[in-house]
């Protein structure tokens, strides 16, 4: 037990290492692209607090840097982060770790249902798809998976937002709460009620492919000699699938779910985009249409940070579903 749990800590120590390696990385090239767009931060601060003299752009050239050379203003911009300080939002005027927290607890909750939703309905409809190989639950499915393969996120959002905001009117058309309504005074059911619209959109945008990559997995699964001898012995698709089929396709399901935290974030920048709700998304869409630099950098490495969590967490969880990766590792 002590021997494998020091393994588990040393292969947590070595993920660990990779993920700092990277996020530094995505520092750097996030920096360098930001410093040669032609975007001012600048001259947007200026715009956001009004016209100022001479004397004060100057001061607040000097604040921000600009004069001084790109490796001494990462250096600097990297060495407050580590210390904690993000910057201070020019859009906002608040710190961009504050806009982050308040922000991704919004973007949490619509992942989370998307994730949850997109993935348990694609294994099982991956499921219906692979043990009715070539028959008509088979192909009906597969040909709406191929569909909402190809449909843009924004589009299915407006789309949804059509039939059930504005024809059905079952659903509110955007926010995270109701309008005029103080965040003290919204109940539970309220942001639920304003969150499945975003989380349906996200979810039936990303469920397509863990149902298309399981039915494919369960299909080779089936054609195994082990699952012939079941059939001859008159083992029904229900036991079938029970006894030989998701013990061997949940370990790839579940990689490919782990694997959809970026592909999630992406898709939840234009889904709260269509429905105005509160989030990241949002925020970082705001962020770059203003310049507000902080902010957009910000964004940008705690986004990164989430999808190496999430692929940190899938890592450790397969060496607990599957012996056989632990003795590869070891």
């Amino acid at each position: 037990m002590k021997e494998r749990l020091f393994r588990l800590g040393s292969a947590l120590a070595v993920e660990i290492l990779k993920m700092l390696s990277l996020l530094l990385a995505v520092s750097i090239i996030a920096f360098a692209l930001v410093s040669a767009s032609p975007v001012d931060p600048v001259q947007q601060y200026i715009l956001g607090i009004g016209p100022v003299s001479e004397e004060q752009r100057a001061e607040i050239e000097e604040y921000w840097g600009v004069d001084d050379p790109p490796v001494e203003r990462y250096l600097n911009w990297l060495s407050s982060l580590l210390k904690g300080d993000l910057g201070v939002s020019s859009l906002y005027r608040r710190p961009v770790g504050d806009i982050i927290g308040e922000r991704f607890a919004n973007s949490l909750a619509l992942m989370l249902c998307a994730w949850l939703f997109s993935g348990g309905i694609g294994f099982a409809l991956g499921c219906v798809m692979g043990i009715n190989r070539d028959r008509w639950p088979d192909r009906i499915i597969k040909k709406i998976c191929y569909l909402l393969s190809s449909v843009p996120t924004f589009w299915l959002g407006l789309l949804l937002l059509l039939i059930f905001s504005v024809w059905l009117q079952w659903l509110p058309v955007g926010f995270s709460s109701p309008i005029g309504v103080l965040d003290s005074e919204v109940h539970l059911w309220q942001r639920l009620y304003h969150l499945i619209l975003p989380a349906l959109t996200l979810s039936l945008a990303s469920f397509a492919n863990i149902a298309l990559h399981t039915r494919q997995k369960l299909i080779d699964v089936m054609e195994n000699e082990y699952v012939l001898f079941a059939r001859a012995r008159g083992e029904g698709k229900g036991t079938i699938l029970r006894r030989h089929g998701l013990r061997n396709i949940l370990l790839p399901a579940l990689t490919l779910q782990f694997g959809s935290f970026a592909e999630l974030f992406g898709g939840s920048v234009l889904a709260e985009n269509v429905f105005s709700y509160p989030g990241l998304g949002s925020a970082v869409a705001e962020a770059g249409l203003n310049s507000d630099i902080p902010l957009l950098l910000g964004i940008t490495l705690f986004s990164a940070l989430f999808v190496c969590v999430g692929n940190l967490i899938a890592d450790l969880l397969y060496r607990v579903v599957d012996p056989r990766i632990r003795e590869a590792k070891r």
